[in-house]
C-alpha cells in the first residue's frame, strides 16, 4: 500500500512540472508579445487610459502567472498566499470596483498577510524548539 501511495506521490509531482513546463511557456510567449508591440501602443498609452488599463492587466497577468509558476515548483503555503494577494491586487487595481469592492479587498489582503505573517512566525517557533530540545528541570527555573 505504502509503494502506490509513493508511486502516486512521484507521478503528481511529474505532472506538476509538466503543468510548470507549460505555464513557463504561456509566460515566455506572453513576454514575447508584449515586446512585439508597436511604438504606436506606446503612444495610445499615454492618450487613452483604457489601452493603459489593458496593457496593465496583461502585466498583471504574467506577474501572477510567474508566482503561479513557483508556487507549482515550490509548493508551500507562503507561496499560495503571495498568489492570493496579487489575484485580490489585480482585481482592485486593474478591476472597475466600487469602494465597497475595494475596502473587500484592502481586508482580505490585510487577512492574507497576517495569516502568512503567523505561519512565519509559527513555523520559526517550530523549527527553534526542535533545533534546542529544553534541558530537564530548564522550565522549572525561576529568573
Amino acid at each position: 500500500m505504502k509503494k502506490i501511495v509513493k508511486g502516486l506521490q512521484q507521478f503528481c509531482r511529474v505532472l506538476e512540472l509538466v503543468v510548470a513546463f507549460f505555464v513557463l511557456i504561456g509566460i515566455i510567449l506572453a513576454i514575447v508579445s508584449l515586446f512585439r508591440a508597436d511604438i504606436e501602443i506606446f503612444e495610445e498609452l499615454t492618450t487613452d487610459i483604457t489601452v493603459f488599463r489593458h496593457y496593465l492587466e496583461k502585466i498583471f497577468v504574467l506577474v501572477i502567472g510567474i508566482e503561479f509558476l513557483e508556487m507549482l515548483c515550490h509548493p508551500t503555503p507562503d507561496n499560495v498566499i503571495q498568489v492570493l494577494i496579487f489575484l485580490v491586487a489585480r482585481h482592485m487595481i486593474v478591476g472597475e470596483t466600487t469602494p465597497y469592492e475595494d475596502f473587500v479587498s484592502v481586508l482580505s489582503i490585510t487577512v492574507l498577510i497576517i495569516l502568512r505573517k503567523y505561519m512565519h512566525n509559527s513555523h520559526k517557533k517550530a523549527k527553534e524548539e526542535s533545533a534546542s530540545p529544553a534541558k530537564p528541570g530548564e522550565h522549572d527555573q525561576v529568573h
